[in-house]
């Protein structure tokens, strides 16, 4: 099954969250923070939004920061995503 996002939405995948620290300190799942860097795995089309043309300005396999709470987190075929809108999207990682 595929997910195809309409209007200006995009579907993320979070990568893993580091599991030690800097100087070595191994976390605790409850002592990690909520990513915040997702791989994008598909993009809408774009087109008019609320009345305002909106251009995709990302692309599939982009690194990316999100906002921390921002989207709808879905699970599909065992795996888990998050859609949201591009203008929830801070950054983009080169």
């Amino acid at each position: 099954m595929t997910i195809k996002p309409l209007a200006d939405r995009v579907v993320i995948k979070m990568l893993e969250a580091e599991e030690t620290t800097k100087g070595g300190i191994i976390l605790a799942g409850s002592a990690k923070e909520k990513p915040q860097i997702a791989e994008v795995i598909a993009v809408g089309p774009g087109g008019v939004v609320d009345g305002k043309e909106v251009k995709m300005e990302l692309k599939v396999g982009d690194k990316v920061i999100m906002s921390k709470y921002a989207g709808t987190e879905i699970k599909l075929d065992g795996e888990e995503y998050t859609i949201l809108r591009q203008s929830d999207v801070l950054a983009k990682i080169d």
